[in-house]
């Protein structure tokens, strides 16, 4: 008779934060990449290798939907399997262990080249690649932010059925709801494309119609919308009413003030809320600026900006948003931890994979010490430690 398999690792001597609550005194049993259960320390099998991780608390991994580079290096610059790498190792100090590089407004031959990079990734199985996020080059220019508005351009039946390709990941798209053709929304969303409305001058009307086509979601709520009016609730407003939608918040304080993040969050409540951070290069970098689109960019007091002073991406990680989701918004660590890997995961529809700790979910975690800094992260049970 077969024996079941025992555990590969213990890991305990942390607070194991779950959907329902906080565990004390429990285990975290990894075997084969997986989460096989949690148990209370008295139960762990013999045997098996025990990691006392000596305190703090045991997290699902952080999961990023919009992260324009890392490591000194911009996705636009280098759409290669090198690119990505670099990318997703530098923001994994910070706790990150899914997510989808980002391609800013440029060339479709760009656009396309990034496609095919992310398309060889994902098939190697680079971990931490979940997709890649094409926001623009279908933007409304009066909302372009620092997008190169000699780039944006009109989406198109062509353009549509390209970004429609198949794909082993996942694949956001952001574009102008109010500029894209009657239909087009739907047949993206049909192929199994997440659209989201963002860099737009969209009504409420506008938002709604897209909405009815399969729209998604919504990138970078507050920023580069058209806002909430008394007799125009623009896209922040259908964002804020809808209930079967997820929003990205970029919460540094700078983005979006911390009032908004609270009456964000007072209208929606947690379940719509994705943390993101649109970092740029000098995220897990040591470079303090970088190029974008032939424009310097400086990071000066953790936001990137441009000389004229728009704001560019920012310099934000996804530990520290979730530590601002708990002081600028009033969240306990199990709602910041909702925001910051759950809905993250639900929206990517990967739910039933990662983003909570849950017996039968691959083991992505993250440990933090008691002041909620990255200590140790996990990838399908991989360990790397780190010192945030």
């Amino acid at each position: 008779m077969t024996r079941p398999s025992a555990p590969d690792a213990a890991l305990t001597g942390a607070r194991i934060v779950t959907p329902s609550g906080i565990l004390d005194a429990h285990a975290l049993l990894i075997e084969d990449g997986r989460i096989a259960s949690l148990v209370p320390d008295s139960s762990v099998p013999d045997g098996v290798l025990v990691q006392d991780l000596g305190g703090g608390y045991l997290l699902p991994g952080f999961i990023d939907t919009q992260v324009n580079g890392g490591g000194d290096v911009l996705f636009n610059d280098a759409p290669t399997q090198t690119g990505l790498r670099t990318i997703i190792a530098a923001h994994r100090r910070f706790g990150t262990t899914g997510l989808l590089p980002t391609l800013i407004t440029d060339h479709l031959s760009v656009v396309d080249t990034a496609l095919a990079a992310g398309e060889s990734a994902l098939a190697e199985g680079m971990p931490g690649l979940l997709g890649l996020h094409i926001e623009g080059p279908h933007l409304n220019p009066a909302k372009k932010g620092i997008h190169d508005a000699s780039r944006i351009v009109p989406i198109d039946g062509g353009i549509v059925e390209r970004l429609a390709a198949p794909t082993k990941g996942r694949r956001i798209v952001t574009l102008a709801p109010e500029l894209a053709p009657v239909g087009a929304v739907r047949r993206l969303a049909e192929a199994g494309v997440l659209v989201c409305a963002g860099h737009s001058l969209a009504t409420y009307e506008d938002a709604r119609n897209a909405l009815d086509e399969g729209l998604a979601g919504f990138t970078h709520l507050f920023n580069a919308m058209t806002q909430f009016l008394s007799r125009e609730p623009g896209l922040v407003g259908a964002a804020l009413e809808s209930r079967t939608t997820h929003f990205g918040l970029i919460a540094d304080g700078r983005h979006v003030h911390p009032a908004s993040l609270r009456v964000a969050r007072l209208a929606r409540g947690d379940d719509g809320i994705m943390l993101v951070t649109d970092a740029m290069p000098p995220v897990g970098g040591t470079k303090g600026k970088f190029t974008l689109m032939g424009r310097e960019i400086i990071m000066r007091d953790g936001t990137c900006k441009g000389s004229d002073g728009t704001l560019a991406g920012s310099a934000l990680t996804m530990a520290e948003a979730l530590r601002n989701a708990m002081d600028f918004m009033g969240c306990d660590l199990v709602s910041a931890s909702r925001m910051a890997s759950g809905n993250p995961a639900r929206f990517l529809r990967l739910d039933e994979e990662v983003g909570e700790i849950a017996p039968g979910l691959q083991a992505d975690l993250v440990h933090l010490n008691d002041e909620r800094h990255v200590q140790a992260t996990w990838i399908a049970g991989t360990r790397e430690d780190h010192c945030e």
